[in-house]
């Protein structure tokens, strides 16, 4: 746990260091642009398409629409719930942005003050990165589909919603954190090893992302953490490697 708060506190003193503040902010200001224009653009028909569901649901949905009330209260929460599941969309979606762009730029400027001293290697690439990007994503909303009906058990969905996305930040930001400096094997055998502070440093992440304001620059401040962890276990490891048995 030490060593993920320490990631964490290296991760918020980056954001010093020129440019990086501004790759913390524009993915998730730019993902919260396109999918709230599309909202707002498509409210309408949305709710359009919200009431005939409900007039049309089997058992209730005459009832429904024969009480004024009732129906008015149903489409409350219909809206309500378009809102919420906007959230983990602009999540995703900057997430997404921040693996597959601003986070490399950010840990190349990391990197150069903090970790001069390890050798480059570039097991990884930029093509790399946005496809591993694109698949976590992918990954990440066919295991939200899956786990939508244990989202109807009390506090279930909460417990569900960080596991998944502390397994997207960990499964997205790793291969960013160390594509420039790893080699391929240390990629896959570095990931591995650290599979459980990993999973704390994304964990974290995920508590983050349901924060208002913070939750902001989760998915950038989340990555930079993933930077510092990996190439702080990848300096120790390559330390290991150096130290010669004298008998």
């Amino acid at each position: 746990m030490k060593t993920v708060l320490l990631s964490y506190f290296s991760a918020a003193r980056s954001l010093t260091q020129r440019g990086v503040l501004w790759h913390l902010m524009w993915p998730t200001l730019a993902a919260a642009a396109v999918w709230t224009s599309l909202l707002v653009s498509s409210w309408s028909s949305l709710v359009e398409v919200g009431n005939r569901l409900i007039t049309g649901m089997p058992l209730v949905g005459g009832w429904l629409a024969a009480s004024e009330t009732a129906l008015l209260v149903a489409l409350v929460m219909y809206k309500i719930g378009l809102v919420v599941l906007a959230l983990p969309i602009i999540y995703v979606t900057a997430a997404f942005l921040v693996a597959a762009v601003a986070l490399p730029l950010m840990a190349d400027k990391v990197a150069g003050m903090d970790y001069a001293d390890i050798a480059r290697r570039r097991g990884g690439s930029q093509m790399g990165s946005v496809w591993n990007a694109l698949v976590s994503v992918l990954q990440f909303l066919l295991l939200l589909v899956l786990s939508l009906p244990f989202w109807l058990i009390p506090g279930v969905g909460l417990i569900l919603s960080l596991v998944l996305t502390a397994w997207l930040n960990q499964r997205a930001f790793r291969y960013d954190a160390l594509m420039a400096h790893a080699d391929a094997f240390e990629m896959k055998d570095l990931p591995v090893r650290h599979a459980s502070g990993l999973f704390g440093v994304g964990l974290l992440g995920a508590v983050m992302a349901h924060v208002p304001f913070i939750n902001l620059f989760a998915p950038a401040l989340s990555g930079l953490a993933f930077v510092h962890y990996l190439l702080s276990a990848l300096r120790v490891s390559r330390q290991s490697e150096n130290i010669i048995e004298v008998k």
